[in-house]
């Protein structure tokens, strides 16, 4: 810390040390967002070896994001409690274990359970990298960089994750696209004890078990419930789980207001500028997550591009959300932080206006400039709504603040999946409902997977019906999700408009 002109203290800048231990930082970060976006291509592969059941191979898809969505709460409050570095090499060492795990399964069983704490270790790298962040970088615009940093090192991650697997997949067998996980780790684990600081909280107490339990059964209600709505529909069984997992939320957040060590501290929604973030986040994860489910698979089963051809594709929208997250910190030391924002979500709705202009035929120069304008967009919102939400928490707090946020990423993301996707899904049923060849088989009337595997076994007429009539249900499903986004990303910058303005026209946190 310093002493400005004034006589205040002000943060002091990071050493050279804090910034090669970001870069140490950003490996983790890289490998947990490929290991989301590897295993989508390596999966027809692994089937044929392992053959899984249908309800197996679900589970092998699924339950990485379940495990991460579930632990992300108690990670990041035990890395306030036991020390964020500790945590996150804990995390590291377990992560290249089940890595390896995975790569040799020899039964679906063994690789479901070696996901399972793959998803485990992945929770706890999120929050304590970003938490560690908050510490190393205590001046306001360095630590703004640091975490354009850690969100373009996600971008990265996702962005070649697709080309490597293709890569891996195309000269070894499927367990490699995990096996790469184990060297990055292991290099983790011998540099960041020589360049990560230790932090945790002094006077952290003892973490509440029952809480923990509790947030981890309700997000794990509530995910399971909103994934197997966007697959099936509405249906009883989703409703029962999602109600379940909601109530069990209440009963624990009822448990925080009156423990005097809670997991979620509560009092950070008391800074509006906390929540605001927050809110605006999630939005932002809801609108990007139901496009990025549609995209791949409109550029392969629409525009007919083969696996590897698509990631190709797909890597300018990546690249720009690179470039996004490392501009976004000039951008917003140049102008208001808040001016930005709304900017970027205007932008970004302007990237979706261009996807509903996708058509049928397989408009690929609009899919890819659509998703390079949007993803633009949208990464000074994630970038900006970060920063505020871990610097508004005190550094003692930043592990359980670095996990509010990552849980909003990913409820956001679930739950655009989950309302986006049924609403295009059902445009998808509702037109292919009256295609003849379509009610021979229900895989035809689900999805546009199904419609072209099954058109595989009509003759030339009727499969070319099929699959014309299976593009057009898909890209008008596509056109109305993309047309809702707009709306929605344009709602969001009104809203945070009006009250970021209403919140600098009121009283600060101190006087209030």
């Amino acid at each position: 810390m310093s002493m400005s002109p004034t006589g205040l203290t002000t943060p002091g800048k990071a050493p050279t040390q804090c910034w090669i231990g970001l870069g140490v930082i950003a490996l983790p970060c890289i490998l947990v967002s490929m290991d989301m976006t590897v295993l989508n291509l390596a999966v027809p592969h692994l089937a044929a070896v392992l053959s899984p059941s249908a309800g197996q191979l679900l589970w092998i898809v699924d339950i990485y994001g379940f495990m991460v969505a579930g632990a992300l709460m108690t990670m990041g409050t035990l890395g306030d409690r036991f020390g964020r570095r500790r945590l996150l090499l804990i995390g590291a060492a377990f992560f290249g274990i089940a890595s390896a795990v995975a790569a040799f399964a020899t039964s679906p069983v063994q690789l479901i359970a070696a996901r399972a704490l793959l998803g485990l270790s992945a929770a706890t790298l999120a929050p304590s990298t970003l938490s560690l962040i908050r510490n190393m970088f205590e001046d306001e615009g360095e630590r703004r960089i640091a975490i354009g940093v850690w969100i373009a090192s996600f971008s990265a991650g996702a962005a070649i994750g697709p080309v490597v697997g293709g890569l891996l997949l195309e000269h070894f067998w499927w367990g490699s696209v995990f096996l790469v996980n184990v060297p990055i780790m292991i290099v983790l684990l011998t540099l960041g004890p020589l360049l990560l600081p230790e932090y945790r909280d002094p006077n952290a107490g003892r973490l509440d078990v029952v809480s923990a339990g509790q947030s981890l059964v309700a997000a794990l209600s509530v995910v399971w419930g909103l994934k197997r709505l966007a697959e099936h529909g509405p249906d009883a069984s989703s409703a029962a789980m999602i109600v379940a997992g909601l109530a069990l939320a209440a009963v624990f957040l009822r448990r925080q207001r009156r423990l005097a060590d809670p997991i979620v501290d509560l009092s950070l929604f008391r800074t509006p500028a906390f929540s605001i973030a927050l809110a605006v986040n999630l939005a932002g994860f809801f609108f990007m997550f139901s496009i990025f489910f549609f995209v791949p698979q409109y550029l392969q089963l629409v525009v007919g591009l083969s696996p590897l051809e698509a990631g190709l594709w797909t890597l300018p929208s990546g690249i720009a959300f690179i470039a996004g997250s490392l501009l976004s910190p000039a951008i917003a030391a140049k102008l208001q932080a808040e001016r930005v924002l709304i900017a970027a979500l205007v932008v970004a709705a302007a990237g979706f206006a261009v996807l509903t202009q996708v058509d049928a035929a397989g408009s690929l120069a609009v899919a890819v400039i659509g998703s390079v304008i949007f993803s633009f967009g949208l990464t000074p919102v994630i970038t900006l709504t970060t920063d505020i939400v871990v610097g508004a928490a005190p550094p003692e707090r930043a592990g359980s603040a670095a996990a509010l946020s990552e849980t909003s990423n990913e409820l956001g993301g679930t739950l655009g999946i989950a309302i986006l996707g049924s609403i295009a899904m059902s445009v998808y049923r509702g037109a292919m409902a009256g295609e003849p060849a379509a009610a021979l088989s229900e895989a035809a009337q689900a999805t546009i997977g199904g419609a072209v595997a099954v058109a595989e076994t009509l003759q030339p007429k009727e499969a070319e019906a099929l699959v014309s009539a299976a593009r057009d249900a898909f890209t008008a499903g596509m056109q109305l999700t993309a047309g809702i986004s707009v709306l929605g990303l344009l709602a969001t910058a009104a809203l945070a408009a009006m009250l970021l303005r209403r919140m600098q026209s009121g009283p600060s946190c101190q006087e209030a």
